[in-house]
């Protein structure tokens, strides 16, 4: 894949060979016509390796949990048993996102679901506004819900 990313967008899009998602974004996230070429790219590589994955698991195996940034704006989410929503306030995203770097901040937020729209496909939403420990404790009722 690496090499697809450096014949597309040159050596830049690598430190030490390994994709510079800081660079990637700032690329693909103001650029529309870069990120779908980015997703079709990317996409069929993780439906791959999903599948692989499900196949590979232990039988017994009663929970496996899959983050799929875009699972409902791919129409990803019928492959799924149920699926989870853990929505903050877009400020609150935003900010955390800027945050950790990523750079074209609103031209990503302009290809995903508001909030709102991902919470309504969601079979379940979890809150994401607090701390981290507050998200765990949340996920972990959730997860005892789904396994009662």
């Amino acid at each position: 894949m690496l090499s697809r990313l450096r014949e597309r967008w040159g050596d830049e899009i690598e430190t030490g060979g390994i994709a510079d998602r800081t660079a990637i974004g700032s690329r693909v996230f103001n650029q529309p016509d870069e990120l779908s070429w980015l997703e079709a790219q990317i996409h069929p590589l993780v439906h791959d390796e999903i599948g692989k994955w499900f196949a590979e698991m232990d039988p017994s195996t009663k929970v496996a949990v899959v983050e799929v940034p875009l699972l409902f704006e791919g129409e990803m989410a019928s492959g799924f048993d149920t699926t989870i929503a853990i929505v903050a306030d877009e400020a609150v995203r935003a900010e955390r996102a800027r945050a950790r770097g990523h750079a074209g901040v609103d031209g990503r937020e302009e290809r995903q679901f508001s909030q709102a729209e991902k919470a309504a496909h969601a079979d379940h939403v979890v809150p994401n506004d607090g701390t981290p420990e507050e998200l765990q404790e949340r996920l972990g009722e959730l997860l005892e819900r789904l396994t009662a």
